[in-house]
Formats: C-alpha cells, sequence, structure tokens
C-alpha cells in the first residue's frame, strides 16, 4: 500500500500540533483504536485509552509545551517523523528541548498502526534537572 506523501506530512504536522495542543485525547486519535507506540524499547503503550494516559503524562510535565515537526520521510505506508519537544518541566522549573523521532507503520486511513519513538533518555534526564 503506498499512501500520498503529502497526506502524511500533512497528518505529521497535525499530530505535532495536537502534541502542542495540552489535549492528550488529541494525540490519541492520530492511532488506529489497536494503535501502539513503543518508547525507547519500552513497553507496549496499546489501544488510544492508553495513548491518552501517556501523552497525558508528558503534557503534565511540560504544561504548554511545544512540539515542532523538523522532518518526515516516508516510504509507502511507513514514515519517519521527526520532532524536538521543547518546554519547562512542571517539578524542576527547568527548561529542556530534546529530539527524537518516530517511526510509523500507517493505515490506509493515514492512522498510525504502530510506532517505534526514539529519544535520548540520558540528555532528557540531565536537562530536566539541570536545564538546556
Amino acid at each position: 500500500m503506498t499512501i500520498d506523501p503529502k497526506a502524511i506530512r500533512e497528518m505529521a504536522e497535525r499530530y505535532a500540533q495536537a502534541w502542542s495542543s495540552g489535549r492528550p485525547e488529541a494525540v490519541a486519535a492520530f492511532y488506529e483504536e489497536s494503535g501502539r507506540i513503543v518508547i525507547n524499547d519500552g513497553d507496549p503503550i496499546v489501544g488510544r485509552e492508553a495513548l491518552t494516559d501517556m501523552a497525558a503524562g508528558f503534557m503534565s510535565e511540560f504544561p504548554g509545551m511545544e512540539v515542532r515537526l523538523d522532518d518526515i520521510r516516508t516510504a509507502g505506508a511507513h514514515a519517519i517523523f521527526v520532532w524536538t519537544l521543547e518546554g519547562k518541566h512542571v517539578e524542576t522549573g527547568k527548561q529542556v528541548r530534546v529530539g527524537g523521532w518516530e517511526e510509523w507503520r500507517l493505515s490506509d486511513r493515514v492512522l498510525v498502526a504502530e510506532s517505534r519513538g526514539r529519544f535520548d533518555a540520558v540528555e532528557y534526564d540531565r536537562q530536566v534537572a539541570e536545564g538546556i
């Protein structure tokens, strides 16, 4: 299956906006009902309810955070979503700017069926403690 790369880019732009919206259910809406994500080889997060909870966790740690789309690469029904998250950590008050990516397998409805996400957790933890 091939999906129009323009449709994937538009979806990725809206996905980044959803992450910046403060509405975790808006992030989960970009996934199939049984969609899943694995972050840094952790346990799979499966289904919209769990995905909403995951997004809510990040949003509560970084109220008002911004997620930017840095790049999108497509190949048929697969894409790499390259992003930057920037925000102030709620507990430490430190400014954080961390980048990463998600490798997506998309459905024919241009929703995420499966995602494998990566970011530098050591650098993330350092910035939460010390700032940029």
